[in-house]
């Protein structure tokens, strides 16, 4: 299934739910604006996420050295006004994204997303 992009450049919505499986799995995707992407989760909460930095977060094979984790992307590679052109539901675990630079090898669990959500990664750093 292609969930493709609307008018501005982002698919409008998706959903999923997974009986027994307490990950949090996007309830709605959209654009928030022309540099950034919202996902609101089936547990209520909302990720807006810079999408450069998601871009730059790919953790595929073309993107991070298999056998060493060594970033093998240049942050200076990815144009300044990169943005997703295309999501696809990859499974019940995780969202594939076409870049408006070409590239499409790279599979985003809905972990590794939430991981990745800025609220949720301050939170993470905040001290206790």
């Amino acid at each position: 299934m292609h969930l493709r992009a609307a008018r501005a450049g982002i698919l409008a919505h998706a959903s999923a739910t997974f009986p027994g499986v307490s990950l949090p799995t996007p309830a709605k995707i959209e654009q928030a604006g022309p540099d950034k992407l919202r996902i609101v989760w089936n547990d209520g909460h909302e990720s807006v996420y810079p999408v450069r930095s998601l871009r730059l977060a790919c953790r595929c094979a073309h993107c991070v050295e298999e056998f060493t984790g060594r970033p093998l992307l240049k942050a200076e590679g990815v144009p300044a006004d990169v943005k997703p052109i295309r999501l696809q539901p990859v499974g019940r675990y995780a969202l594939q994204f076409e870049w408006s630079d070409g590239h499409d090898s790279g599979i985003y669990t809905y972990e590794y997303l939430r991981e990745l959500c800025p609220c949720c990664a301050e939170a993470a750093q905040a001290p206790k």
